[in-house]
This record gives structure tokens, sequence and C-alpha cells, in this order.
């Protein structure tokens, strides 16, 4: 049904690009907390578990939450920077191409930052498991495993850098005046 009103296409340019602007700031900020709270479940059960075992390996473990936490916190630093590049349009340029892109790049960021620290937490939150799992068992291979975490919570910075670099993209019409 090329050309009929009810299109794929035809529906997402009749909606505003703000909503999809919206959208994409909750996203960020709500699969990242969602990321970091599956993590923070996945390592702190095995912690609580495993410290049953050897009580000496809670405080030091709490690394992996901190790590885990630190997912969410990327989504709250990029969903402020993209409420930032919102701006006022008047009505008559607010379907203009230039919106849509600008509403488009803000949904994009926000999808591609929520889920790639929707994945970093549960990366973390699995290898944060498998650390006091094997601390519990192994104390000297701690540091080894705390080594690999670190590269795994790198995916959620990724993620908030490609998100930063597509955010760029969003620049509104100039008020006319």
């Amino acid at each position: 049904m090329v050309g009929a009103s009810s299109s794929w296409s035809r529906a997402l340019v009749q909606i505003s690009p703000y909503t999809f602007s919206a959208i994409g700031i909750a996203i960020a900020i709500g699969v990242s907390v969602l990321g970091a709270a599956w993590g923070i479940y996945i390592t702190g059960s095995s912690l609580i578990g495993a410290a049953i075992k050897a009580p000496r390996i809670t405080s030091k473990n709490l690394i992996s939450v901190i790590f885990c936490e630190a997912v969410a916190i990327y989504g709250v630093i990029v969903a402020i920077i993209l409420q930032t590049k919102l701006e006022s349009v008047p009505a008559s340029n607010i379907y203009a191409p230039e919106s849509l892109r600008a509403g488009y790049a803000i949904f994009a960021s926000g999808i591609i930052v929520g889920f790639a620290n929707l994945v970093c937490g549960l990366c973390v939150g699995i290898i944060g498991s498998s650390c006091a799992l094997s601390d519990a068992q192994n104390s000297s291979l701690f540091v080894k495993i705390l080594v690999i975490e670190i590269f795994g919570s790198a995916l959620g910075l990724f993620g908030v850098i490609v998100g930063i670099i597509m955010s760029a993209q969003a620049t509104w019409p100039a008020s006319t005046a």
C-alpha cells in the first residue's frame, strides 16, 4: 500500500520531534537504570552467597556493585546532555526536516546509550558474580578478574561516547523573528 495514509513512514513524520526526543531521553535513563539494577542483582546475590563461606570477601567485592551503579550514572549524565539539546521551535517549523532530524538524533542517541548500558550492566554483573565466587575459593584471583570487570565496564562508556556523537546531529531550526 504505497502512499496510503496509514503507512509507517507517514506516521513517523506526523509524530512530534519533541515526542521522539522525550522517549529517547526516557530510554537513556530508564534502560540504563534497569541494566544497573540487573547487574547489582546478579552480583549481590552471588556475593551474599559466597560470603557465607568466606566473609572476608564482602567488603572488597563491593567494587563490583559500584561498577554496576556507574552504569546508571552514565544514563543520568547522557539524559542531562540530551535534555540540554532541546530547543524551542515555532509551530510553523515543528515538522520541518531539520526538526525531525533533531528529534530522531536525540531518540537514536537515547536508544544507543540505554541498550549499551543494559548490556554493560549485565556484563559487569556476571563478571562481578564470578569474581565474588572465585575470590571465595582463591583470593589471588580477585585482581585478575577485577581487570576483566574494568574492561566490561568500558562497554558502557563506549555507548555514552557514541550517544554523545549522535546527539551532535540534533540541531533545531532557528527561530524567525
